[in-house]
């Protein structure tokens, strides 16, 4: 089942099927957010936004309206 990356739970791994590349900045894509590679929820900031999530081994944090252009598929 797919959903929005901003949906996930914290600790919840999963698998990037695709990002929508008018809404994801170049350098996301550079660290990894790319169809085929894994993402998992490790925090949320105390508002509610950014989302930090680990890609690639590398923790990013990310705007929940960028989030929301990367479906993945949970394992």
């Amino acid at each position: 089942m797919e959903i929005c990356s901003s949906e996930l739970k914290i600790g919840e791994v999963a698998t990037i099927t695709s990002v929508n590349l008018d809404e994801i900045p170049l350098k996301l894509l550079e660290m990894g957010c790319l169809p085929g590679n894994f993402i998992s929820l490790i925090q949320i900031a105390p508002l509610g936004d950014p989302l930090y999530f680990n890609v690639n081994d590398s923790h990013v944090a990310i705007r929940i309206e960028t989030a929301k252009a990367i479906t993945v598929t949970k394992i």
